[in-house]
């Protein structure tokens, strides 16, 4: 909201000498976010002036475009007292109209320079000036015509346009939908400086109901709806200057006096206006939902197909109004119109919402209705633009003034007077408490108990909470105290949440880079991992209102999120990755209903929040990684070794031994990775999940590097470990046997290896694997060599290799449970 600093003194006492600066910083104090301080003369210098075409020639080029050569007077800087010629490619103005000239010399916004230059065969020496150009609006179209007699040749356009004025923009949250106008901006301000406020007044005429037929339909939609009417408009009436200069610092050109009136008291009021063409209405008014099929031609020339839960305005011809966010072309109000029907109404803020969204239709009325707008203010909003139209139009005010419904009065409050310094952990006495309250538009009873009321125009203030945040930012954040609360002996991190940045920090030690993606996954995704179709993977909750409709689900795996960054990386020239990322996993919905969820001013028992907590699909936290390229850089020390399944694995292995645990590996058939180079990852018996090869066919559906390799964990499955336990060491040297066993090909070395170590008893105390050999001449075919380190050491004594010998021999033997044999 753009808010001239001259208006906002008009509702605001502002103490004399008050920079606008000054007046920002105070109700930034106050929590208002005061975005800049600006006037239209940013970027603009040197002269800009305002010119009187005094004539001009039409001369078409061969490029098939139209210029005109101008004769234009600038007053004091005409040339030598002749006027300036001009070159200028717009049409929309004629001889002795008023524009805004920029000579040589002045700089536009942009750093553009205005300079005597030769174009289309004359020297152009100046430029008229559009309001793009003058960094006040987007209308490129044509230049900008002042109204007639506003200003004499010569003059400074800034100050005609007033465009020396400082304006507050302001970004007003969606909370404080009263801010959206002058009123409550001002009432803001003279809070922030402490002075008085000006309430927006008009002596308005008792309620009569002959203004017109209005019957509401749908009084929950619409609970409020008023009409005014004048007669005898002049059509020709121009805008006074004044509020055409006004408009434009707001941000709003002008476009016709009718239309100019109900913008303006809009934006004092806040409270958004329509003109209906009194002679092109049939019958009686109704406010009701749409009907199937029907349709409506809005004010921006769009057919649009109404839904049945969209409001609408209707009389006998159909539908003339989308409610709350835009009329209708049929009784637009046009150059001829001279009877015009004022309409205030109140709508539901959801459904004008709902409506703007649907229609992809935000207008200026749409984004104040669904914030909330004062009903209060209608009756007032009304008659002054119907005093303004009599004023500068020369309208009579139509007799009647039209009323249907009511709102529901706002509801008092419990509020306890030291409520806000208990929140604040500062003194607020009382009396400050009250006076603050007062100043918001409060109304409040009692003394230490208070019932406090809010006004009509803060829809927002619902709970004791409100009011403790409007005192405060009163006594001011800035006097809040600092310091923090000492922590309760025993808190922090849980467990579970210290092991899982465990978990990170180890997997990064290990040389994996950490990412974050968005949780958010097209659908067909599950189809290029090649998930059969009963795959509990593809049950992905689909988001009701999406960031992007090519990615409306959550993501079930965090692989799609992880390979799209590789992906990304890869074509930004990186070869070789190794990426990880910890973040939640969405699982179905539980088929239990998601209970209603209770008013906000009282907590909900017990039930209810096992019900809601019931109904909350399951997230557990995943880790994942995937490596492309190589895995250890070839250079002068060796050829260097290129990443591959057992990368993969091996991540899995950095999280069991964070954990304290032991990690077992089968093999496994799980999409999307390679049924032949795929892991079942186990630890103390549960799945945690699977690492390996992804699937050829999904590396080409993505387009990733040959031979990508992931893995995902799911850490949720991973108990927290206890005290670590220390073990005695033995200062007696170990005896270190190797054996070479011969298996079928088919055989995993996991289970030849958990095979010896179940056999070889407590005397063992490290196995590893050192080397597979296959050879179909020495060994046969269908076989392999697998050759294992044997450490056996004793806590108490120097075993012999005899001892040794004998538990080898016990673990070769169970071995062949395997059908291996010692190789010869």
């Amino acid at each position: 909201m753009r808010a001239p600093v001259s208006w906002l003194a008009e509702h605001a006492e502002v103490p004399e000498g008050t920079s606008a600066r000054r007046l920002a910083d105070a109700m930034i104090r106050i929590g208002m976010e005061v975005e800049r301080v600006e006037s239209g003369a940013d970027g603009v210098s040197g002269p800009v002036i305002v010119g009187r075409v005094l004539g001009f020639e039409a001369e078409p080029q061969k490029n098939g475009k139209t210029i005109r050569w101008c004769q234009v007077d600038v007053g004091q800087y005409n040339d030598g007292g002749q006027p300036r010629g001009i070159v200028c490619g717009a049409a929309n103005f004629a001889v002795g109209d008023l524009v805004v000239v920029a000579l040589p010399g002045a700089t536009l916004p942009g750093g553009f320079a205005i300079t005597a230059r030769k174009t289309y065969g004359h020297v152009s020496d100046g430029m008229i000036c559009s309001t793009r150009e003058l960094g006040i609006g987007d209308d490129h179209s044509g230049i900008l015509v002042l109204p007639p007699d506003s200003a004499e040749p010569g003059a400074e356009a800034l100050a005609v346009l007033g465009l020396d004025e400082a304006v507050l923009d302001i970004a007003v949250t969606t909370d404080r939908g009263y801010c959206y106008s002058i009123r409550g901006l001002a009432r803001e301000a003279a809070a922030a400086l402490g002075t008085g406020f000006r309430e927006v007044e008009a002596e308005v005429p008792p309620v009569d109901g002959r203004a017109y037929d209005i019957a509401v339909d749908d009084p929950a939609g619409c609970d409020q709806f008023s009409a005014r009417g004048v007669t005898g408009l002049d059509p020709a009436a121009q805008t006074p200057d004044w509020m055409v200069r006004r408009l434009r610092q707001c941000g709003m050109r002008s476009i016709s006096l009718a239309v100019d009136v109900t913008n303006y008291v809009m934006l004092e009021s806040g409270q958004p206006l329509h003109a209906f063409d009194r002679a092109r209405l049939i019958g009686p008014i109704a406010v009701r939902r749409a009907l199937a099929g029907e349709q409506l031609i809005t004010l921006d020339g769009q057919k649009r197909a109404l839904d049945p839960a969209d409001l609408v305005v209707a009389d006998g011809s159909g539908v003339i109004a989308l409610a709350g966010v835009m009329g209708g072309e049929s009784t637009e109000v046009g150059a001829s119109t001279t009877d015009i029907l004022l309409e205030a109404a109140h709508w539901d803020p959801r459904s004008i919402a709902f409506t703007a969204r649907r229609h992809k239709l935000p207008s200026e009325a749409s984004r104040r209705f669904e914030r909330g707008v004062d009903p209060q203010i209608a009756a007032v909003a009304l008659q002054r633009c119907v005093d303004l139209l009599v004023e500068y139009g020369g309208a009579s005010a139509a007799e009647g003034f039209t009323v249907v419904g009511s709102p529901a009065p706002p509801r008092p409050i419990p509020f306890s007077a030291d409520e806000p310094g208990r929140v604040a952990g500062m003194l607020i006495t009382t009396a400050d408490t009250v006076a603050h309250l007062r100043t918001v538009g409060c109304a409040v009873e009692g003394s230490e108990q208070l019932t406090v009321t809010p006004p009509t125009w803060r829809p927002d203030l619902l709970l004791s909470a409100d009011l403790v945040e409007e005192v405060v930012r009163l006594v001011g954040y800035d006097l809040l105290p600092s310091e923090l609360p000492p922590p309760h002996a025993g808190t922090g991190l849980t467990s579970q949440q210290t092991l899982r940045r465990a978990f990170s920090r180890s997997v990064a030690a290990a040389g994996l880079v950490e990412v974050l993606s968005y949780p958010f996954v097209a659908p067909e995704i599950h189809d290029q991992f090649g998930l059969p179709s009963d795959d509990p993977r593809r049950d992905a909750l689909r988001l009701a209102n999406p960031l992007s409709e090519t990615e409306p689900e959550l993501r079930t795996s965090l692989l799609p999120g992880l390979l799209a960054t590789l992906l990304r990386n890869v074509g930004r020239g990186s070869r070789d990755l190794a990426l990880f990322e910890t973040g939640l996993v969405f699982g179905p919905r539980p088929a239990t209903r998601v209970p209603e969820v209770g008013a906000i001013d009282q907590r909900p028992s017990d039930a209810e929040i096992a019900a809601l907590y019931g109904a909350v699909p399951p997230q557990p936290t995943h880790l994942a990684a995937v490596f492309c390229g190589d895995a250890e850089l070839p250079g002068w020390w060796g050829p260097g070794r290129a990443a591959t399944w057992a990368d993969a694995v091996e991540v899995a292995r950095v999280v069991a031994r964070t954990a304290r645990a032991g990690l077992t590996t089968t093999a496994a058939d799980y999409p999307p990775w390679h049924p032949g180079r795929c892991a079942r990852l186990e630890i103390a018996g549960r799945l945690v999940g699977h690492a390996g090869e992804l699937h050829p066919r999904v590396v080409a559906a993505l387009g990733l590097p040959e031979r990508t390799c992931a893995v995902e964990l799911n850490l949720d499955t991973i108990e927290v470990p206890g005290p670590a336990k220390a073990i005695a060491l033995s200062a007696f040297p170990p005896v270190l046997l190797d054996v070479a066993l011969v298996v079928g090909v088919a055989v995993a070395a996991g289970d030849v290896q958990r095979a010896l170590q179940q056999g070889a008893g407590a005397l063992l105390e490290s196995v590893r694997l050192f080397d597979v050999y296959e050879d179909p001449e020495r060994l046969g075919a269908g076989v392999k060599s697998l050759a294992f380190a044997l450490r056996f050491r004793a806590p108490d004594r120097t075993l012999t290799v005899e001892e040794a010998s004998v538990a080898r021999d016990a673990a070769v033997a169970e071995a062949a449970s395997l059908g291996a044999r010692l190789r010869s």
